[in-house]
C-alpha cells in the first residue's frame, strides 16, 4: 500500500505538472482532516510523509496532567511514564496513532480533500505558465459550446473564447483547429482561466510578425492596426532600414504573406499602408485608394479636414462609411472628409448662416444652395408649397426651416439695432474724450434737432417775404 501510494504521488505528479511537495502536502492535509473528523476536532495532531517507504504516520499530541478533563488532549501522568518515564507534568507527548480503522467515510473525506488540493495546486501552476504569456498566439481545438462562448483546449488546460471576442463572420465546429490571442489569464475557481480573442487588433499584428521575418527581426515596425472583425482591416507600418519596403515585405511575394493572413481570418480584407509622421501625409495613405485634394490639419484638437474631388468623396468615406471610419480609428484622430463643392460652399458666409438653423443639416443645405438659396434672407422668402418639389424636400420641413430662418433674423435684427444704439458718436472730439449715450438722450437730441431745423425752415421763408416785398 505504501509502495502503491508513493507511485500514485509520482504519477500525478507528472501527468498534472505539479511538485511532489505539493502532492505530499495536500495529502498530509487530507489524512488530518479524515483523523479529526474520526476521532474528534479538538485533537492535536501531525502528519507525516516517508518519501523513501511511503509510510504515513499520524502523531497525537496530549499534555501531562494528574487529572484528565479531556481524553483528546489530556494524559495522565501515570500513564505518560509508562510511555516516557522522563515525563513530567505540563510536557506534551506525542504518540503513534492507529489510522487502519478510519472508515469509508474518513476515506471519502481525504480523498475530497486531496483533489480539492490538488485542483487549486493545478490552477496556481496553470496562472503561473499563462500570466506572461499575454499577448501571444496560442493553438487549440474546439471542445465545446457554452452560452455562445467556445471552450478550447490548450493540452494542460481549457480556455474560453467569449462570443464578444469571436469573429462574426466565422463559425466554429466541435474538433476544429483554432488559432487564437491570449488577451487575459484569470484567478478563479469556477471558468477557465485563460481568455483568447479573434477580433483584437493585437491579433492581426501578432499574425504578421509570424509570417513576415523582417517584422520579428525587428527592421519593419507596425504602428498601428485598426479592425473591424471579419470585414476589413488596415494596418501601418514603417522601415528602420531604409533598403527595406515594409509594405512589399508585408505583402510578400505574389500577396503570399498577406493571404496566409487573410486565410487565416476567414477572407477579412486587409489595406496596408506606409505609417508618415506628417499626419497630413499619414492621412493621405490611410484614405486610400481616393485622392485627396488638400488636408487641413489642427494638431490642437486632433482634428483632420479632407477635401475630396466630388467623384471621390464615396470612395473616401467607404460603404457605411468604414474606409473613413477605419482610418481615424488608424490614426487616433477625428477625420472630417468633404467634397470640394460643399467645401466652396462653406467659404460663403450665407451658407453658414444657413446651417445654424436647429433642423438644417449639410446635406439639405447643399441642395438649397444648389437652387439659389443662399442665405437665411432668401430661405425666409421662399414659398415652401412651390419650393419643395424642386429642392427635394420634404414640405413640412421646409415650412419648418422657413420659420425657423424668420425667427433667427428676427433677432439678429433685434440684436444689430441695440448694438447700433450703443455705437459711439462720430465727430470731432477733444482728446481722450469719450461719448456714452442711452437710447433716451438719443430721442431728446433728435428732437433738439427736429426743433433748430424748424426754425431755420421759418427764417428762410420770413428771407423769401422780405425779398418779394422789396422787387
Amino acid at each position: 500500500m505504501a509502495s502503491e501510494l508513493k507511485r500514485i504521488i509520482d504519477q500525478v505528479s507528472r501527468e498534472k505538472g505539479l511538485e511532489r511537495k505539493v502532492l505530499v502536502e495536500a495529502l498530509e492535509e487530507a489524512i488530518k482532516s479524515a483523523v479529526k473528523k474520526r476521532y474528534g476536532a479538538d485533537l492535536d495532531i501531525e502528519v507525516a510523509f516517508d518519501e523513501e517507504s511511503g509510510d504515513i504516520q499520524v502523531f497525537q499530541y496530549r499534555t501531562v496532567v494528574d487529572e484528565v478533563s479531556n481524553p483528546n488532549t489530556e494524559i495522565s501522568l501515570e500513564e505518560a511514564k509508562e510511555l516516557d518515564p522522563e515525563s513530567e507534568i505540563g510536557d506534551s507527548l506525542g504518540t503513534l496513532m492507529d489510522i487502519s480503522s478510519l472508515g469509508r467515510i474518513a476515506a471519502q473525506s481525504a480523498r475530497q480533500v486531496i483533489i480539492q488540493k490538488m485542483k487549486s495546486a493545478e490552477r496556481d501552476v496553470i496562472y503561473d505558465e499563462f500570466k506572461d504569456r499575454i499577448g501571444d498566439i496560442v493553438n487549440g481545438i474546439i471542445q465545446r459550446y457554452e452560452r455562445g462562448n467556445v471552450i478550447i483546449n490548450l493540452g494542460r488546460t481549457e480556455a474560453i473564447l467569449p462570443k464578444s471576442e469571436q469573429i462574426p463572420t466565422e463559425s466554429y465546429r466541435r474538433g476544429d483547429r483554432i488559432r487564437a490571442l491570449i488577451i487575459d489569464v484569470r484567478k478563479t475557481s469556477r471558468e477557465p482561466q485563460v481568455v483568447l480573442s479573434r477580433t483584437h487588433p493585437d491579433f492581426l499584428a501578432k499574425l504578421f510578425e509570424i509570417e513576415v521575418p523582417e517584422i520579428a527581426e525587428h527592421m519593419v515596425q507596425i504602428m498601428g492596426v485598426a479592425r473591424e472583425p471579419g470585414s476589413r482591416s488596415k494596418i501601418a507600418v514603417s522601415s528602420s532600414d531604409a533598403d527595406v519596403d515594409p509594405v512589399g515585405a508585408c505583402v510578400g511575394m505574389r500577396g503570399s504573406r498577406v493571404q496566409a493572413v487573410v486565410q487565416e481570418l476567414r477572407g477579412e480584407k486587409i489595406d496596408i499602408i506606409p505609417w508618415s509622421p506628417d499626419p497630413a501625409k499619414y492621412v493621405l495613405n490611410a484614405l486610400a485608394p481616393a485622392e485627396c485634394s488638400r488636408v487641413i490639419v489642427d494638431e490642437d484638437n486632433q482634428e483632420l479636414e479632407v477635401i475630396v474631388p466630388d467623384d471621390q468623396l464615396s470612395l473616401a468615406i467607404g460603404r457605411n462609411g468604414q474606409n473613413v471610419r477605419l482610418a481615424a480609428k488608424l490614426m487616433g484622430w477625428k477625420i472630417d472628409v468633404k467634397s470640394e463643392t460643399r467645401y466652396s460652399h462653406l467659404q460663403d458666409p450665407g451658407y453658414r448662416s444657413m446651417l445654424e438653423l436647429p433642423d438644417m443639416t449639410e446635406n439639405i443645405a447643399d441642395r438649397l444652395y444648389n437652387n439659389g438659396i443662399t442665405s437665411l434672407e432668401a430661405l425666409a422668402s421662399v414659398d415652401p408649397e412651390e419650393a419643395a418639389e424642386d429642392v427635394k424636400v420634404n414640405k413640412e420641413l421646409l415650412e419648418t426651416l422657413v420659420s425657423e430662418a424668420k425667427e433667427l433674423l428676427a433677432e439678429m435684427g433685434g440684436q444689430e439695432a441695440v448694438e447700433q444704439s450703443l455705437e459711439p458718436v462720430e465727430g470731432p472730439l477733444e482728446e481722450n474724450e469719450t461719448v456714452e449715450r442711452d437710447v433716451g438722450e438719443d430721442v431728446e437730441e433728435e428732437g433738439l434737432v427736429e426743433s433748430v431745423q424748424e426754425q431755420v425752415e421759418m427764417a428762410e421763408e420770413g428771407n423769401g417775404r422780405d425779398k418779394a416785398q422789396s422787387d
